[in-house]
This record gives structure tokens, sequence and C-alpha cells, in this order.
């Protein structure tokens, strides 16, 4: 069995949040959230990964040279620093090194990737990938060579491993479950994805299997409305029986790169006043046991995403994970499906026949 265990840290936002440092932080550092989402542009939002808590261990190269990346639904491209790299960020991390590889291939082909706050660039490169004891040879990544501003730096993460679609892999790069399908290095075209919740262990990616233990209460299957990122059409969102967004139909992506929910802005301001929280997201701990659930009505059924899921605490805080963020798409408004919303499911990402299976978790 292919799995690929998940660790969950402490989050870049929890760290800064303990030090008094995370209003100042993000004034300094201006982002775009939507940018990752737009058409033909692989691109990663930095800001994510101050929540982002779920990482796993890959190797690169022969002998194995370790890293630690984000399994990313919401980009396509892999990459991870490179001993060309002088940028901090590089520094305090593990850095690939091709000239200790026997197996590596150099490219003249450079990749250039935009982030909200900054950019990375390098150049691509094949080696062998180990996946959870997958040997994907040949694969093509990218070799950092600058890495934006300080950001990367904090992260307890190296790099990135995108599972999205071909269509938007930058430089036209061949992403790594793609190569695992055409080389028939999986039993099934699918992988699928469990995210603990609070600090518990067990998180992992499951590479070519479904695990039965998750699916005890059957799997729903819904089709892509695109084949880019895992995108999805929603039908709309209710709140105690009573639509109060994306009520004429929007579009959703699931995205384990995002941390939070994403809203439209407009449905974001609806929701913060509708569940009493502030300006910035803030509410009251005390509040949260008299809150609804969130219905997501998705090709004809009902999913749930209770208070627990949807409130973060920290430190004695309470705040609505939700964040405000607008996306012109020509399918109309687009929200993003992060870790609050699949910490509650147990998601299979079926590439042999384009769906996406959610199966709620007790």
């Amino acid at each position: 069995v292919h799995r690929v265990p998940l660790r969950k840290m402490k989050s870049l936002r929890q760290r800064l949040q303990e030090q008094g440092l995370l209003e100042s932080y993000l004034k300094q550092h201006p982002y775009n959230l939507a940018a990752k989402y737009f058409p033909g542009i692989a691109v990663e939002p930095l800001e994510n990964y101050m929540d982002d808590e779920y990482f796993g261990t890959i190797s690169i190269g022969t002998p194995a040279q370790e890293f630690t990346v984000v399994f990313d639904t919401g980009s396509s491209n892999l990459w991870v620093p490179s001993v060309f790299c002088s940028s901090p960020a590089c520094r305090n991390h593990n850095r690939f090194n091709p000239a200790e590889s026997s197996t590596f291939l150099s490219t003249n082909d450079t990749l250039f990737i935009a982030y909200g706050t900054g950019s990375m660039t390098g150049i691509l490169g094949y080696d062998t990938v180990n996946v959870a004891g997958i040997n994907v040879r040949n694969q093509i990544f990218g070799l950092a060579e600058t890495e934006p501003g300080d950001f990367f730096y904090y992260t307890p993460f190296d790099g990135i491993l995108g599972l999205a679609f071909p269509s938007i892999a930058s430089s036209g790069a061949t992403p790594v479950f793609d190569n695992m399908m055409m080389e028939n290095l999986v039993d099934r075209n699918l992988f699928s994805v469990y995210l603990s919740r609070d600090s518990q262990a067990g998180s992992f990616v499951l590479f070519g299997a479904i695990d039965p233990y998750y699916t005890t209460k059957g799997i729903s299957w819904i089709p892509l409305s695109a084949e880019t990122y895992w995108q999805i059409a929603m039908e709309s969102v209710s709140v105690n029986g009573a639509p109060v967004a994306c009520s004429s139909g929007c579009q959703a992506i699931v995205d384990t790169g995002t941390t939070l929910l994403a809203v439209p802005i407009r449905a974001y301001r609806t929701l913060m006043a509708l569940l009493g929280a502030s300006s910035s997201g803030e509410i009251s701990c005390e509040a949260v046991s008299n809150l609804p659930n969130l219905i997501f009505h998705i090709h004809g059924k009902e999913f749930p995403v209770a208070p627990r899921a949807y409130v973060l605490r920290s430190n004695g805080y309470c705040s609505l994970g939700l964040q405000g963020m607008d996306v012109p798409t020509e399918e109309g408004e687009l929200w993003i499906l992060g870790d609050v919303f699949i910490r509650e499911y147990y998601v299979i990402f079926d590439r042999a026949n384009n769906k996406v299976g959610l199966s709620q978790l007790p």
C-alpha cells in the first residue's frame, strides 16, 4: 500500500500569533489568494502556508535525498530548493544537489512560478522521485534557484508536490501522479486524502487505493466541471435550511494546499455577519456551541461542515476558518474548499473517471 503519512505541525500563523507578530506580518506581506486560480498560470499563494500544517516526505535522486513537501491538489508542479539557490529561505532547508545523484539529467529549461507575495525561479531537471515507495523514474521537477523574500525561511516544508492536472503545470512539466499512471505504478488511477482533526496523528495521502476504513458512510461521487484544478459545480450553500450564498450555483475547487475555506467577498461578508464574527473573523469562543452547520449542496446532496470544523482555536482565541476572495470565472463565483472542509471528509481524487469522491468522517 502506497501511503504517505502526513505530519501536522504548528502553523506559521499560530507561531506569529503567539509572539504578537501576526498583524504586522500580514501588513508587510500583502497577498492575492485569487492569483492561484487564474487559468493557465500555475501560481501558489504563499499566505496559504501560514495555515497549512500537513506535510509529507519524499526523496529525489540516487542515492536518495529527502525533502518535506506540501501535497497540493491546487497546483501541478514538483519543486524543491537546490544547491544553486543562495536565498535565505534555501539556506535553512534541504537542498537538492544534482552532483550527488547518479540518475540526474539536466536541462536548459527554466521554471517560473508566481506567488501572491513574490516568485520562485529555477531550472528543470529529471531524476528518480520516490513517493511512498513508488519509484517514478525520469520525473521532471524544478530546482529552485531563487525563493522570494523571507517567507519560506520560516516554513517547516522544503518544497511542493502538485497533484492537479497537467493543463495548469508551469513549463508544461508532467505532474508526478501522471507519470505514476503512465508507468502503471498504481493499482488504480486515483489517490485519496485523510486529514486528521485537532492535533491527532494519522493524516495521509494514499496513492492508487481507497482505504475502506474511511468510507463506512458510503462515497458520494461528483463529476469534475473542469480538468485543471479539482473543480466541481456547487448548487448552493445554506444555513438553518435557508440558502445564504451561491444561490444560483457556483464553482468550487477541492484544494489540500489551501487551509481555510476561501469564500467570494459578498458571501464572506454575509457569513461573517450571520455567524456573529468581527470583521477580522474573530468570534467569542463561548458562542461556538450555538453556531449552525454550513451546508454545501453539491450534485444533489448535502455536505455539512460543523462549527468544530470551521472555527479555529488558538491560545484561547477563536476565529472563523474563512477568508474572503474574489476570482472572476466564466461559470460565476468560485469557492475554495480547503482543509477546513477536507478534514470533515475522506476525499478521493479519481483521475480514471474525473470525479471527486467524498465520504463523511465520523
